[in-house]
């Protein structure tokens, strides 16, 4: 009795605002017994004074009273059984369902049986076992669409920003091929010397050194609120202000890349330790309007930010060398008030029609309070002279015109040389030393043009070497030593 008044009550709350079943059937019995009831009554009525037109009033009175008070317990008798036949037979299974459905409502998705009597009507049986059905095949459906949208969101997550993945699911126009145009800051990073390490390397450790480096600077991407883009190889390219935007944005890119160097020293170190070469990262900054969304076509197309911010964020980060950040002067002028940088620098690029201003940070303050760890660049080095030949390496191809040179200094990270004809600040070379000693020929060494000058009627060039052979530089290092 006690469980079948909870559902009744359950059933009751679920009701506010509405009848029940059990309140409709028992008062459209009620009713319709009753008309039933006065028609005969007045028909006895009517009956009664034709047949006997002699009869008093109070006779007719009398007569009425008693045949009311028999109707009055005809009714009572039918409404009783009648609420006990329906309550058991019908209405006790609807509410059943009902309360079912109400528990299912809350999130007891394991609420499909319904208790029922036996000799519940087969019509409700089958409404019951039919909705046992559609339950568990709409549930099985909901489970089988939910673990394919989490496994889009987890695999496509690999390839984009979760922040993408779930702008194209939820968005109705987030398929749609098409762009809006956005201010974004873009952080360009890039393996120094890169080429040079995969010629020195097995492929598979190669791989292997490369995956554990991507996967760090990619959580320490994700953590600072960017998206990554794309990764090119040893490049990557990450975006903050997509898919919302933030006046943070520049900062947080800033931050972020003083972060990824850190980051790479440590996993530097734990490189050395394992006996592998160790990674040296430039990484470039710039802040700019682009156009984002989805670029392609509706055979193939992905999500991608185009335009001259993205061209020049990877002009400014190939002028970069290991260790370093450079941002753009757009960045720089965001949020300058945080950021201790060196004096700007200027570059003429191909294609550009005026020079590039960058500038080298050192540090961003509050709430960040992040500093690049110091590299002696231009290092204090041994005097030494060493005839090599170099070429211009320019988007990563080597040009065919060799150029001759000659070391004046050696140092850990540098080379002071006299290069015919001069090269251009920022300038990327291979050089490879003319000779062989101790039946080892060396490989080939690449470096950056940090800066030409006239010094006793020669070029000298500052060069800053950004990968360099492990065995080669192990020579170089013992031959310094020797000379000082």
């Amino acid at each position: 009795m006690k469980k079948t008044a909870d559902k009744n009550n359950t059933v009751k709350s679920t009701n506010d605002g509405g009848e029940g079943v059990r309140k409709i059937l028992l008062k459209g019995i009620f009713w319709r017994i009753l008309i039933i009831e006065s028609i005969l009554l007045v028909w006895s009525l009517v009956y009664r004074y034709l047949s006997d037109p002699h009869a008093q009033p109070v006779d007719l009175f009398w007569y009425a009273v008693r045949i009311s008070l028999l109707i009055a317990i005809i009714i009572l008798f039918v409404m009783v059984t009648f609420r006990k036949f329906l309550n058991r037979k019908i209405i006790l299974p609807l509410e059943a369902i009902s309360a079912s459905n109400l528990r299912l409502k809350e999130s007891d998705f394991n609420e499909f049986d319904v208790n029922i009597s036996e000799d519940t009507p087969l019509e409700i049986k089958e409404i019951v076992a039919t909705r046992k059905e559609m339950l568990a095949a709409l549930f099985k459906v909901s489970e089988e669409r939910l673990r394919l949208v989490n496994f889009i969101r987890d695999m496509f997550g690999r390839y984009l920003s979760k922040k993408v993945v779930d702008n194209i699911l939820e968005s109705p126009e987030g398929h749609k091929i098409g762009g809006r145009r956005k201010t974004v800051t873009i952080l360009m990073s890039d393996i120094r010397g890169f080429t040079s390490l995969s010629e020195t390397l097995d492929p598979e450790i190669m791989v292997q050194l490369l995956n554990r480096y991507l996967e760090q600077m990619s959580k320490i991407i994700l953590y600072y609120d960017g998206i990554i883009d794309e990764i090119i190889g040893d490049a990557i390219l990450g975006v903050f202000g997509v898919p919302e935007k933030n006046e943070t944005d520049p900062e947080r890119a800033v931050a972020c890349a003083i972060a990824m160097q850190h980051a790479l020293d440590d996993l530097n170190n734990t490189f050395i330790r394992e006996g592998h070469p160790p990674f040296e990262m430039g990484i470039g900054i710039n802040t700019g309007s682009v156009v984002v969304g989805n670029i392609g076509s509706e055979v193939r197309m992905k999500y991608a930010v185009v335009g001259s911010a993205v061209n020049n964020a990877a002009r400014i980060e190939s002028n970069t060398v290991g260790g370093q950040v450079l941002i753009g002067e757009s960045t720089y002028n965001l949020i300058k008030e945080l950021l201790t940088c060196e004096a700007p620098q200027a570059f003429v690029m191909k294609g550009v029609k005026r020079p590039l201003v960058a500038y080298s940070v050192i540090k961003i303050g509050p709430p960040y309070n992040l500093e690049l760890n110091r590299r002696d660049v231009v290092e204090a080095g041994v005097p030494m002279n060493l005839a090599f030949s170099c070429w211009k390496v320019e988007d990563k191809k080597i040009s065919n015109r060799t150029q001759s040179g000659e070391t004046l200094m050696l140092g850990e990270n540098s080379i002071t040389a006299s290069i015919v004809p001069p090269l251009i600040p920022f300038t990327d070379i291979k050089l490879v030393f003319d000779f062989c000693v101790e039946a080892h020929c060396f490989g080939d060494i690449y470096a950056k043009v940090l800066s030409v000058e006239e010094s006793a009627g020669q070029t000298v060039h500052q060069l800053q070497i950004t990968a360099i052979d492990q065995k080669d530089r192990g020579i170089l290092d013992r031959w310094m030593k020797d000379a000082s």
